[in-house]
C-alpha cells in the first residue's frame, strides 16, 4: 500500500474514533434521563439498569445509524423502548384487563365506601410513597405504561411519544387516556389497602 492511499485512511478512521467518542459521550449525558424512564418502564431497580445497559450496547453497536444533528434522547429512548417491548414479549405476560367503568371518580368512591371524606387529600397522598407508584404503575399493560412514562413522567409531547413508540399521535391519545385511569384505579387500591393496613 502507498503512502498516499495510507494517509487518506488514516485520516478516516481517526474522524471517525473522534465521532464515536464524541457520540458516546453525549449519550452518556442522557444517561440519568434513560435510567428514569427505565425505571418507570420496569418493576426494579436491577430490571431497569438491566434495560439501560442493553440500551447503551445497542447504541454503541449501531451508533452510525444516528443522524447527527436529530434527537439523541428520542432515539436512545426508541432503543430502549423497542427493548423493552421485546422484553415483554419475551415474558408473554397477559395483563389482566379488567373494564374500567366506574369513571374518574374512583379514588373518591374507594375513599366514601372505607368512611373517608373527600377533605383527606393529604392522607392519602401521604400514604402513596414512590414505591407505591412504581408498584402501581408496573401493573398498568405494556402498552399503556410505555404512553403513561414517556408523556407523564418523560415530558414528551404526543408527537415525540409516537415517533419514539413507531404509532399514530391518536393511538398515543387514546393509549394515555386508557393507561392513566388503569394507574389511577391502582394507586386508589394502594392508598385505600393502606388505611385498612
Amino acid at each position: 500500500m502507498s503512502e498516499t492511499t495510507r494517509e487518506p485512511d488514516a485520516r478516516r478512521l481517526a474522524t471517525d474514533a473522534r465521532d464515536r467518542v464524541r457520540f458516546e459521550e453525549d449519550a452518556l449525558a442522557l444517561s440519568d434521563q434513560v435510567y428514569r424512564v427505565a425505571r418507570h418502564l420496569v418493576g426494579s431497580r436491577e430490571e431497569a439498569e438491566d434495560l439501560m445497559q442493553e440500551t447503551y450496547a445497542r447504541a454503541f453497536r449501531s451508533w452510525r445509524s444516528f443522524q447527527p444533528g436529530t434527537n439523541l434522547r428520542a432515539w436512545l429512548l426508541r432503543i430502549l423502548t423497542n427493548l423493552n417491548i421485546d422484553r415483554g414479549r419475551r415474558q408473554q405476560r397477559t395483563p389482566d384487563l379488567q373494564p374500567l367503568e366506574e369513571g374518574d371518580y374512583f379514588l373518591y368512591n374507594k375513599l366514601e365506601a372505607a368512611g373517608e371524606g373527600g377533605n383527606d387529600e393529604e392522607r392519602v397522598v401521604e400514604r402513596l410513597s414512590q414505591n407505591d407508584v412504581v408498584t402501581a404503575l408496573s401493573e398498568v399493560p405494556h402498552d399503556f405504561r410505555d404512553v403513561v412514562v414517556l408523556v407523564d413522567i418523560g415530558d414528551f409531547t404526543y408527537a415525540d411519544a409516537a415517533q419514539i413508540l413507531d404509532i399514530p399521535i391518536g393511538t398515543v391519545m387514546s393509549r394515555l387516556h386508557r393507561g392513566r385511569r388503569i394507574l389511577k384505579k391502582a394507586m386508589a387500591e394502594s392508598a385505600v389497602g393502606g388505611e385498612a393496613a
